[in-house]
């Protein structure tokens, strides 16, 4: 049983590095596609302003009539 337990905490050192080198290349990727459309980010944000206020004044709708 202490076997078992011991063999499932220990990982290998390159498959930790590999997920590590992984996650950072997906930030970075993030990072660029983020700077790269900008504009449409913020385009996109602005459109979803009206949505959100229309949803949050449904709930509100909603908890003022319980």
């Amino acid at each position: 049983m202490a076997e078992q337990n011991k063999d499932k905490q220990t990982k290998p050192v390159s498959a930790k590095a590999l997920k590590v080198a992984i996650g950072v290349a997906l930030m970075v990727l993030g990072l660029a596609a983020v700077i790269y459309w900008w504009k449409d980010l913020i385009n996109l944000i602005q459109g979803a302003v009206g949505l959100f206020l229309i949803m949050a004044g449904a709930v509100a709708i909603i908890i003022a009539k319980n």
